[in-house]
């Protein structure tokens, strides 16, 4: 299997009959992060015939297709090659490609924060440091996953190499801000969940009847910002 290098930047795998999955690195990092939203928003502006999704994540982009759709006598081997024409033209790190900022109002603490105290105490600071820290800079969001809408951002300080709660709560309420392995997670909606829950947003993250459906999207970056109880009890829903 081919390797990663400057002069492939790259590696694009089957992943069984209707997906193909490009890699740029491995592991959690910005830089490639940034790579895969450039690459994802480079095919779909490309609309390369039987792709059906292309789906972002920390370091791959998987493009998902519909064989039926393909031309006659040609192969996901020609899929193949349109894919590497697209990436092969565009700039993936151009600064064309400087992403959207959003910011997120987030009540820290209390029962918007539950996990607040016990996260000071890990990283051995006090809980206004803790936030400090989680709203210091901006945060690049790799992906949604878990959830519809639900972002995956980072990279956090290096104290925020947490692991997740050893026991997971059953129900965690809709905008809960979650930090765990140097990551922020959002929870869109009420559903069970391990993340450290250090505040809460009252922003809707996902609603099937608002274009676009999602807050946020992979590439962009997120500022996140404290606001009060009151702030967040009268913040006004669009």
């Amino acid at each position: 299997m081919p390797q990663l290098s400057e002069d492939t930047p790259w590696r694009i795998d089957a992943h069984g009959d209707r997906c193909l999955v490009i890699r740029f690195g491995e592991g959690i990092d910005v830089a490639v992060g940034k790579r895969c939203a450039a690459a994802a928003a480079a095919l779909r502006d490309a609309g390369i015939r039987a792709v059906s999704d292309i789906v972002p994540t920390f370091n791959t982009v998987a493009v998902h297709y519909l064989p039926a759709r393909f031309a006659a006598n040609t192969s996901w081997r020609n899929l193949e090659a349109e894919i590497e024409h697209v990436l092969n033209a565009a700039d993936l790190d151009a600064a064309a490609h400087a992403s959207n900022v959003i910011d997120i109002p987030v009540c820290y603490g209390g029962e918007y924060g539950p996990d607040l105290a016990d996260v000071a105490q890990q990283l051995g600071i006090s809980t206004d440091d803790v936030i400090a820290l989680h709203t210091r800079e901006l945060q690049h969001v790799f992906m949604l996953g878990f959830a519809p809408g639900a972002p995956f951002t980072g990279v956090l300080d290096a104290r925020f190499a947490l692991p997740r709660r050893a026991t997971p709560r059953t129900v965690i309420p809709a905008g809960s801000v979650g930090v765990a392995n140097r990551q922020t997670f959002i929870y869109p909606n009420a559903s069970p969940g391990g993340w450290n829950i250090i505040g809460r947003t009252p922003l809707v993250l996902f609603d099937p009847l608002r274009q676009p459906a999602t807050t946020v999207a992979p590439g962009d970056s997120v500022r996140f910002v404290p606001i009060t109880e009151h702030d967040f009890t009268n913040w006004p829903q669009a």
